[in-house]
């Protein structure tokens, strides 16, 4: 990380001391494609041959992507959460990431925190820090993550085909009720207290879908991480691919904490609520059974909730079997 610009009661330990206590580490999580990485001008990441690189970058910023009082060790976690489930909806495998964060004073005791939390997942996935930047600034975390793929494998947006099943791994909805309850909206009071625990839990640490993500490289045909909304994230497939979906409200699983709900915030939370990062994906009909053993293999549910299908459009079908338009509504950072 390059020495620049750090807060002023940063000297109370130096910035090098800073990263050296909180972002070096002896042994980074698996380093077989770390050629060097943090304390130089830049990282060396050799990937295996005839590989391709699959790179992405996001960024959380305080009082738009989390609470000023988020836990850091939590905090830690997602900031680099969000960056894997990128991946995972490439069907990439992690090599190393890059760090860069605004900090408005430096608090020894947080940075601790948020760096137990970063690394406890990086390690878990092999995906060692390989660099980043420190700055003084309102409190933003930047992470930006390398992976590879074969070539011919990466799941594209671009790629889903007409007569394509539509897969869910996991569940949505728990992130987005979450976060109205801490907004204190009064729908979201209903859930039981496990389950508003629960919900927040799933808002606060997500699970990158890594391991499903590499089994379907080569098996579905596009894929994409739910990170602002189902039906908001599948119109990108849509409109890359050229097609249009039909969704089936009674095939998508639903939340113990969502079901005391009214349907139409139902609806709110599993179609158009944010922060789920699970995978939705496409594949023929034909590989039914190969996608769900990717699911076994991968210790992760997947669920068929739907179809797609030549004409524009999405699709919403009922229990009773009625088909309603749905908006290809999600979360937009620029929306008032």
């Amino acid at each position: 990380m390059p020495k620049k610009n750090l807060p002023p009661d940063a000297a109370k330990m130096g910035e090098f001391a800073l990263i050296a206590r909180h972002f070096t580490r002896t042994a980074a999580a698996s380093a077989e494609s770390l050629v060097l990485g943090v304390g130089d001008d830049g990282a060396l990441i050799q990937p295996t041959p005839g590989h391709q690189l699959a790179i992405s970058s996001d960024m959380l910023v305080e009082g738009r992507h989390f609470f000023p009082d988020a836990d850091p060790g939590s905090l830690g976690h997602k900031a680099l959460a969000v960056n894997l489930s990128d991946l995972a909806a490439m069907g990439a495998r992690p090599l190393g990431f890059t760090l860069a964060i605004a900090l408005p004073a430096v608090d020894d005791a947080w940075l601790a925190a948020f760096a137990r939390g970063l690394f406890a997942l990086a390690d878990a996935h092999a995906c060692p820090l390989v660099g980043g930047d420190t700055t003084r600034g309102p409190l933003t975390l930047s992470i930006t993550v390398f992976g590879e793929v074969l070539p011919g494998q990466a799941l594209r947006r671009s790629a889903a085909q007409s007569g394509d099943d539509l897969w869910l791994s996991g569940r949505t909805g728990e992130a987005r009720l979450a976060l109205a309850q801490r907004q204190g909206l009064p729908w979201a009071t209903t859930a039981s207290p496990a389950d508003l625990t629960q919900a927040r839990a799933r808002m606060d640490q997500p699970t990158p879908r890594l391991a499903l993500g590499q089994a379907l490289a080569g098996l579905a045909h596009a894929a994409i991480d739910v990170s602002d909304g189902l039906a908001g994230d599948l119109g990108h497939i849509l409109q890359a691919s050229e097609l249009g979906a039909d969704i089936d409200w009674a095939a998508l699983p639903l939340a113990p904490a969502l079901a005391a709900l009214p349907v139409e915030w139902q609806r709110e939370c599993v179609l158009h609520g944010g922060d789920d990062y699970e995978l939705l994906f496409t594949a023929s009909p034909d590989d039914r059974d190969r996608v769900r053993a990717a699911g076994a293999a991968s210790e992760t549910v997947v669920q068929r909730i739907g179809r797609l299908h030549a004409a524009p459009g999405l699709v919403l079908i009922d229990h009773h079997g009625q088909r309603a338009p749905l908006a290809m509504r999600g979360h937009d950072h620029f929306a008032a």
